[in-house]
């Protein structure tokens, strides 16, 4: 990380010009508007005592009950919110870092609470004075989302401040940067394959989450998916989501199991394949909760991942975010996506035609598993809607792909990532140690009670998910018996 660079107290002027990718499909005329702009913004104490509102982080109720309750960050933001005279936390509570980046709506800094410097967040300022009322609803829309959001893999709205003219979003703070620009540090810009499940599953349990509280995501691309400090992912910007309603289902389905016998890769972190020599059938529940009813006709996202539909203007569905999720895939792999032409234009016109998805041949990409992988592009990216993977039952169907067999999706935040180049440790809080600590005691026992009743048969316990539990633990792999 760059030397941080601390700015007076009393008053702190940042004035940045905003910026737009290539990538980047323009949703709105404002568009032109917003990167001509300029921001000024001032963390004096005239701003900071204009009208000010906060939402979730003086709500203890609401501390209590997210996830992450005991994360410091919580406890820093609980201590200022006590201290303030009115209970809510105010501009004048921050201080401003530096600028970080510029997004589609507003900036985006690093910030500390003044009493609390281990406490770091990122603050997205949005200017509303520069932004077109369709732009003001994606505001409003992003600020509405943020606000439902409790997961490991999608960001936390700690504070939401309307101060003069803008709104300001307190969020995490993700210091390993974004999966595009990991992605551009690897050889020849693809990941192993071990690593695009990973990324592949944490970015599908996001989405079923999202699609689960009946949000459509419109922006999957490997820019909006940060890399938090113990490098698992996060999801960003959600000013292009739309929400629609959904009809949970709960049941049990007949399915036919396999055992599992060995690892599918070489050195994965993940679980096995499965043997098709043994088969049994059982009762496997599944919930299924998928927005299959949403639409929408605006045509707002990244032109390479816009899905056919949505680039045909008839009006699309949740169906977008499987179609963008094989695009995802499909570049994490090959480095590119599949139907990328020579300009924007030509690149809408080979996703609207007929043209089927094509592979690159590249001879360091084919390894073990990347069968799988094609089969699982090809289903994603079907050109209709209605017969597309996952648009009917969401993420369950696309689960029990064999390309993710292995995965034990309960504990999947939990998994060890990858080690790829360019790619950080996991790094571990002093507060963190003895915690630790306890739980590597726990598994070099367990390790031991397992060793000397293995040959007695006393305890029945997959060696694969025991191979899983203790190496998620430990940094040293384990060498089997």
């Amino acid at each position: 990380m760059d030397e941080e660079t601390y700015f007076p107290d009393t008053d702190l002027d940042f004035s940045f010009t905003s910026t737009t990718t290539d990538r980047t499909f323009p949703s709105s005329s404002a568009r032109s508007s917003l990167a001509r702009s300029s921001l000024t913004l001032s963390f004096n104490d005239r701003l900071s005592c204009s009208t000010t509102t906060t939402t979730t982080a003086s709500t203890t109720n609401f501390t209590n009950l997210h996830h992450r309750n005991w994360d410091p960050r919580w406890s820093a933001i609980k201590a200022a919110t006590n201290l303030s005279s009115d209970g809510k936390l105010h501009l004048s509570h921050l201080k401003l870092i530096r600028h970080l980046g510029t997004g589609n709506l507003g900036r985006v800094f690093l910030c500390q609470l003044r009493d609390c410097s281990s406490a770091t967040f990122a603050l997205k300022v949005i200017d509303r004075e520069s932004l077109s009322n369709k732009k003001l609803s994606h505001v409003q829309m992003e600020g509405e989302i943020l606000s439902m959001l409790d997961h490991p893999f999608l960001p936390t709205l700690y504070a939401h401040i309307e101060a003069s003219h803008y709104t300001c979003l307190l969020i995490d703070y993700c210091p390993n940067g974004d999966l595009h620009s990991l992605l551009r540090k690897q050889p020849g810009n693809r990941f192993p394959l071990s690593a695009v499940r990973f990324f592949a599953a944490e970015v599908l349990v996001a989405l079923e989450y999202l699609h689960a509280l009946g949000i459509v995501y419109r922006d999957l691309k490997p820019e909006n998916i940060l890399l938090r400090e113990d490098g698992h992912i996060m999801l960003s910007d959600f000013d292009l989501c739309f929400k629609a309603d959904v009809v949970p289902t709960f049941k049990f389905l007949r399915r036919k199991s396999r055992k599992s016998r060995r690892n599918c890769f070489a050195g994965e972190c993940f679980g096995s394949v499965m043997d098709s020599r043994e088969e049994e059938e059982e009762l496997v529940p599944e919930f299924v909760a998928e927005p299959v009813t949403a639409f929408s006709r605006s045509c707002v996202g990244t032109h390479e991942y816009l899905a056919p539909e949505l680039v045909s203007g008839n009006g699309h569905g949740n169906g977008v975010d499987w179609w963008a999720f094989g695009i995802f895939i499909y570049e994490l792999i090959y480095g590119t996506t599949p139907f990328k032409g020579g300009s924007k234009d030509s690149t809408l016109r080979n996703i609207a035609s007929s043209r089927q998805v094509r592979f690159l041949h590249v001879a360091e990409v084919e390894e073990a598993g990347m069968a799988e992988a094609k089969d699982l592009i090809e289903k994603l990216l079907v050109k209709d809607p209605r017969r597309r993977l996952g648009c009917t039952r969401g993420a369950q169907d696309i689960k029990r792909h064999p390309f993710f067999n292995g995965i034990k999706w309960p504990l999947i935040r939990h998994y060890k990532p990858p080690e790829v180049v360019g790619g950080v440790a996991r790094k571990r809080g002093h507060g963190h140690v003895g915690h630790v600590k306890r739980r590597r005691w726990f598994w070099k026992r367990l390790d031991s009670l397992l060793m000397r009743n293995r040959n007695k048969g006393s305890l029945n316990l997959s060696s694969s998910y025991y191979d899983y539990v203790h190496n998620t633990y430990n940094n040293k792999p384990r060498k089997h018996a």
